[in-house]
């Protein structure tokens, strides 16, 4: 305690957001892998899973919009706190009878946990913009990459989580577990999270959700496909080949995709020493491009391998690994780059317009991933994959250039 009493105010503030973040993250990983698990072991078809998940997408692309704005307003410590107890509600609703788990039922916790997510992942990423310094742009790279890298490790652990509870405790065991963990944190953060934190000097109009930058309108738009690239293989299709083509279990399938998530954060925490850092340089445009190219090959090879017959398995694993490895790397940079473009006073606005387009990549990929593998396959998820990414790198170039230095 005497250690963190000596911390800066900056720094105390930068580790309750960071910790608050962490914990959201650990039971929202969980729940997704509850839920598909859960679902598909009671017969669920993978558009039927699919679907479940769509309330949650479209409801994050709405408060990534009005949430932007809603931070700047009234400040991001109260939209970090709305968050985690929209989280606490919406696992709460999972704890009803197993009759009423309907998939209307289901799909309004999910709307609930959407919306919650997207509130508690503005709030943390624009919170960094107010803490540190206008001329520190090394030190929000670093700040970002860290919060980032961090958040999706422990979201992978948040995927073993899911698959060990669900096997431990059973459906509503873990529901319950995670709920209650979940209100110490949300308790916490209402007594020590900073009360003016990303409030802006002036009154923002409701028309500012709608971002007027033209390097946030184009990272938005390149964010868009980039992330659908990733769920368009990832959120329905992979989990359910493991589970149906590989003969996989809970725990493989779950433990396999949280060590995935924890090296993708890994990767995202280190991504300021791949991208020139250690050369006293700044990423930009070209950077965003260079490293989209470099990502759009993986689902390609992956798919020639499967389609093949080609080592199908042992093809997926390591392509799965690289592919994270390097989405890792692109999905870092953004996030660098829209802190970076986002203007100092009212920062949410525009994170919360390009959080807006990365939620509507999600919710695109999110049906293509149930659809697309129920009537053509892992093989056709992967070649979407591969044609989103292509138009990430050609939207990129459109992005600033710059040769700014550390």
């Amino acid at each position: 305690m005497n250690t963190l009493a000596r911390l800066s105010p900056q720094i105390r503030q930068y580790l309750i957001v960071t910790g608050n973040y962490w914990a959201f993250t650990l039971t929202d990983g969980a729940l997704r892998m509850l839920v598909v698990l859960y679902f598909y072991g009671l017969g669920y078809s993978p558009l039927n899973i699919a679907m479940l998940f769509i309330f949650y997408e479209v409801f994050g692309v709405i408060t990534n919009l009005i949430g932007g704005w809603l931070g700047a307003k009234i400040g991001l410590n109260k939209t970090m706190n709305i968050g985690l107890f929209m989280q606490i509600i919406a696992l709460s609703m999972l704890l009803v009878p197993a009759e009423w788990l309907l998939v209307p039922w289901v799909m309004a916790a999910q709307a609930l946990s959407g919306m919650a997510k997207d509130l508690n992942k503005m709030s943390a990423k624009s919170a960094i913009k107010t803490l540190v310094p206008d001329d520190s742009g090394g030190q929000l790279y670093k700040w970002v990459a860290v919060l980032t890298g961090s958040k999706n490790a422990l979201k992978g652990v948040g995927f073993f989580l899911g698959g060990a509870l669900l096997s431990l405790l059973g459906f509503k065991g873990a529901i319950l577990a995670m709920a209650a963990a979940l209100t110490l944190v949300w308790i916490m953060s209402l007594l020590t999270l900073k009360q003016d934190l990303g409030k802006a000097k002036k009154k923002p109009k409701f028309t500012d959700i709608f971002s007027k930058s033209p390097a946030v309108n184009t990272l938005s738009a390149a964010r868009l496909f980039l992330f659908g690239a990733r769920d368009v293989w990832f959120v329905v299709a992979l989990p359910v080949y493991l589970a149906h083509s590989f003969g996989w279990d809970h725990w493989y399938v779950g433990g396999f995709l949280a060590l995935w998530i924890i090296g993708y954060g890994i990767i995202q925490s280190i991504a300021p020493h791949l991208t020139g850092k250690r050369r006293g340089t700044l990423p930009d445009g070209r950077h965003a491009l260079g490293w989209a190219l470099a990502l759009g090959v993986t689902p390609m090879l992956i798919a020639v391998a499967i389609a093949n017959d080609w080592h199908s398995q042992a093809a997926l694993i390591v392509g799965l690994l690289a592919f994270g490895a390097l989405f890792a790397v692109n999905s870092s940079l953004h996030s660098y780059l829209i802190v970076s473009y986002a203007g100092k006073d009212g920062v949410s606005l525009d994170v919360g317009f390009y959080y807006m387009a990365n939620a509507m990549g999600r919710l695109i990929g999110t049906v293509l991933s149930g659809w697309l593998y129920q009537e053509f396959g892992l093989v056709t998820c992967l070649w979407v994959s591969s044609g989103f990414i292509a138009i990430t790198a050609l939207i990129s170039c459109w992005l600033p250039k710059h040769k700014a230095t550390i």
